[in-house]
């Protein structure tokens, strides 16, 4: 039973109070309540970022049980780019309920999901012939877009870069490079997984976009050789690995590489897609059209789904069966990202998103003009960050983050951390955040570096 008192009318979406409030520190007695019944009934490798139970949520705020309004700059890992409970998502799923839950598209198919695949082909880089297929989660659309690109070119290798992230299922946690928390004690893991260096321009030592790409196909060819590899696989900007974006020609000069030795060029577009970035995928921003494009996070409203997009060539290699699974592309959530999709076009969110990154660069700018700790601010839309460091030496500053991220949650304000080194804060608000609430929760940060 919770105990905030929150209107039968309103049970969560955009028409929460767009307010942060604070009637119990943070966690409340409910919310530490139930955070013992977590550790009692739910795995200790599960964790929780902020140790709140949330029983509301929509527009930029997230309602706890103990009636605390948190300014949301999360959205669940950029998941809730249409804010929570979007009206149109919640119509869809509803009608959707009501008709029917699940038969399996590849048992019984249903308008929907080829609907959903129409739309992608539509949306993503590039104007050639394209399929798409749907699964249920990142890691397992990038899985799928291994195996499509393995089956297609024959070869084996796969290549992904320095700080990536792209999950933890066991090929994922291959491809992902930090090892604590999401790889230590998990392996062995799967085979022909190589890494590369990545443009990383605060670390990079003044490498352009074109030399930072030379050197990583310089690595390639000489302990990998192109005549092996099947894909590539990158992060426009990179999301667990610190919003990295990478200096300008990288990304074009690693794709054109790619396509001239054969070499399927697969871009993870899961925390960068769905107008997070200014644009409806931050492919676009780059100049590149990928082969294969990995989408999930944005695509449903915070219902599970993610998609393979690409070369009509390429999706179609495999043979019919080889992909597929029980629950991908289910109706509620295919319904959910016709729903999702409708709305950023329709509220021209991606340009809400450049409204969203002016602010935070300005702030945060700031910030970083008074305080040599913050090294550097970048990303790009709503998908922006700060690095912090030691300003003596330039190195990689994880406690003061710590410190940082835990006055803000007091304070009431969702805030996630992320960087190889953990000493990097990424903001991901919900598109649907208003001025006022995402500029408060920003003077909220700067308050808690300036005392930290």
């Amino acid at each position: 039973m919770t105990i905030v008192d929150i209107p039968a009318t309103v049970t969560g979406g955009p028409g929460l109070p767009q307010e942060r409030r604070l009637v119990t520190p943070i966690p409340g007695p409910e919310s530490r309540r139930r955070m013992e019944r977590k550790s009692q009934a739910v795995a200790a490798g599960v964790g929780a970022t902020i140790p709140v139970f949330t029983v509301a949520a929509g527009g930029g705020v997230l309602v706890d049980v103990d009636g605390n309004s948190l300014i949301d700059f999360g959205s669940g890992i950029a998941v809730t780019g249409v804010g929570n409970s979007a009206p149109r998502v919640v119509d869809a799923v509803a009608a959707q309920l009501a008709q029917f839950t699940h038969t399996c598209f590849t048992v019984a198919p249903y308008d929907s999901y080829v609907d959903v695949a129409e739309a992608l082909n539509r949306l993503t880089p590039g104007d050639h012939d394209k399929r798409s297929a749907l699964f249920n989660s990142g890691a397992e659309a990038v899985e799928n877009a291994v195996k499509i690109a393995r089956h297609y070119t024959g070869k084996q290798a796969v290549v992904a870069f320095d700080h990536a992230y792209h999950g933890r299922t066991n090929l994922t946690m291959g491809l992902t490079a930090k090892n604590q928390p999401y790889k230590n004690g998990f392996g062995p893991f799967a085979p022909e997984i190589y890494r590369a260096p990545l443009s990383y321009p605060l670390r990079d030592g003044g490498l352009s976009g074109a030399e930072a790409a030379a050197r990583a196909t310089l690595q390639i060819e000489k302990q990998i050789g192109a005549s092996n590899l099947a894909a590539i696989i990158i992060e426009p900007i990179q999301g667990e690995g610190g919003f990295i974006v990478p200096a300008d020609g990288f990304l074009p000069a690693i794709a054109e590489w790619a396509a001239a030795n054969g070499v399927v060029f697969i871009a993870d577009e899961v925390q960068t897609g769905f107008a997070r970035t200014g644009t409806m995928f931050a492919s676009e921003q780059f100049g590149i059209v990928p082969d294969l494009i990995v989408t999930a996070k944005g695509i449903a409203g915070g219902l599970p789904l993610s998609a393979v997009t690409g070369r009509a060539e390429i999706m179609d290699a495999p043979q019919v069966g080889g992909l597929g699974g029980t629950y991908g592309g289910n109706p509620l959530a295919c319904v959910a990202a016709l729903a999702t999709i409708e709305t950023y076009e329709a509220e021209n969110l991606a340009e809400r998103a450049r409204e969203i990154g002016a602010i935070l660069f300005d702030k945060l700018g700031a910030l970083r003009d008074a305080d040599a700790r913050v090294a550097e601010v970048r990303g790009r839309g709503a998908m922006v960050a700060i690095e912090l460091v030691d300003p003596a030496t330039g190195e990689p500053d994880a406690a003061l983050t710590a410190r940082v991220t835990a006055a803000v949650h007091a304070a009431g304000v969702v805030l996630l951390t992320c960087g190889t080194y953990g000493n990097v804060i990424r903001f991901l608000p919900p598109l649907s955040i208003p001025d006022n609430l995402l500029i408060e929760g920003l003077d909220v940060v700067a308050e808690a570096l300036e005392n930290a």
